[in-house]
């Protein structure tokens, strides 16, 4: 019985592990996708528009708010450390492997445990 609680365990630790990690990529797809679409469609348009080299900088930001704010927003979530969520799943799994190695243990990338033979003790 204690071995079927045992693995049933691991399984279920499996299972959220994975659920986890797929969580955070696609966050973090989404999150990449929304900004540089905004910011791609508001630099199309305001370069596009003839009136922006018939005034100054700061005048055609003004007039292309849109492009502004998606400016502003990736330079403000730039700061706030957007972009150490990019590589968010890679640490949880090294950070996943470095405990589960006391247990010889590891997992990949997606979360999946990889069980490793137990070591010869004499």
């Amino acid at each position: 019985i204690n071995m079927f609680v045992y693995v049933s365990d691991l399984k279920a630790f499996e299972r959220r592990l994975t659920e986890y990690v797929s969580l955070v990529i696609v966050i973090t797809m989404a999150d990449k996708m929304l900004v540089s679409v905004c910011t791609a469609t508001g630099a199309w348009n305001w370069l596009i528009d003839p009136d922006t080299q018939k005034v100054s900088f700061f005048s055609s930001l003004w007039n292309h708010p849109f492009f502004t704010i998606s400016c502003i927003t990736l330079i403000a979530l730039f700061f706030a450390g957007i972009h150490k969520r990019v590589v968010a799943p890679s640490i949880i799994a090294a950070r996943c492997r470095t405990v589960l190695a006391e247990y010889n243990m590891s997992c990949d990338d997606t979360g999946k445990l990889i069980l490793k033979p137990r070591p010869n003790t004499q």
